[in-house]
């Protein structure tokens, strides 16, 4: 079953009544080489297990099945089910779980499914949820070894940016607190049915074993990040000051004693460089 030929994807809709949803950002692989590279890149091999983000028709899902010891997929769109009753009737060791992977207690369900096996998360995600679900995944320390998702280059870049260049945002550091992230591949809008109007990327984020901050102080951290980067293009006297309360001179003072520049913007700084102003405060 080639589930990245046009035919066959066409065949598989009319035979269920399936049409694509805007709404939930459906765009479906047809480029045969992509989902075998995320899944190798991915980490996915025997004595590994993955939980997979969305399915689509199960190209990705096939992939991993063939590498992995088990597959646990979580989809949102039911209209799919008797669709990967069909592709996926070959593999024993997948299972799909119907439910929205942003209201899933993702923790509980590594546990039950999984037990102590390594873990990772292999995705296609929809662009308009990029963002919510990567930090769903990293912000609840699930028990994984890495996660490779493919997504719209443009966050690729961002999620991946390094401190001091433009691409650099609140999400790069945040990603960069709980993981290593790398840029693996790029993939064009062709490779897609249909189109979309931008390119996408896949890229693999190496989850770090411990994070340096305790939960308090890790809410701290993010609330000053996301406040400087609110402002990116104003000094960082300024944002900070209105989302701490300070004076701008207090607030130049505070940055001082942190070895940071007064006249830095955000972009400028470290992820080290925000933990140490959240150490002052």
């Amino acid at each position: 079953m080639r589930l990245t030929d046009i035919k066959e994807i066409r065949r598989l809709f009319e035979m269920s009544g399936f049409s694509f949803s805007k709404s939930l950002g459906q765009n479906f692989l047809i480029n045969p080489a992509v989902c075998p590279r995320i899944a190798e890149l991915g980490g996915c091999k025997k004595g590994v297990c993955a939980l997979e983000i969305g399915t689509g028709v199960g190209v990705l899902t096939r992939e991993l099945a063939e590498r992995c010891d088990k597959v646990v997929a979580v989809e949102i769109d039911r209209r799919l089910e008797p669709i990967l009753e069909e592709t996926l009737a070959d593999f024993d060791n997948v299972e799909v779980v119907f439910a929205d992977v942003m209201e899933t207690d993702l923790s509980e369900l590594i546990r039950e499914k999984f037990g102590d096996s390594e873990v990772v998360v292999c995705a296609n995600l929809p662009y308009y949820i990029t963002s919510p679900v990567i930090m769903r995944v990293l912000e609840s320390r699930l028990p994984i070894s890495a996660m490779t998702v493919m997504v719209q280059k443009e966050a690729a870049d961002r999620i991946c940016a390094k401190p001091g260049t433009r691409e650099c945002g609140a999400i790069s550091l945040a990603v960069s607190y709980y993981s290593e992230p790398k840029m693996l591949f790029k993939v064009n809008r062709g490779s897609f049915m249909p189109a979309p109007n931008v390119d996408s990327a896949v890229i693999r984020l190496d989850i770090k074993r411990d994070v340096p901050l305790p939960p308090d102080e890790e809410r701290q951290l993010f609330r000053i990040v996301r406040a400087a980067f609110a402002q990116r293009r104003k000094q960082l006297v300024n944002p900070l000051s209105a989302e701490l309360g300070r004076s701008k001179a207090e607030v130049a003072e505070l940055l001082a004693e942190c070895g940071i520049k007064t006249t830095a913007r955000a972009e400028e700084l470290t992820l080290g460089e925000f933990m140490r102003i959240t150490g002052k405060i």
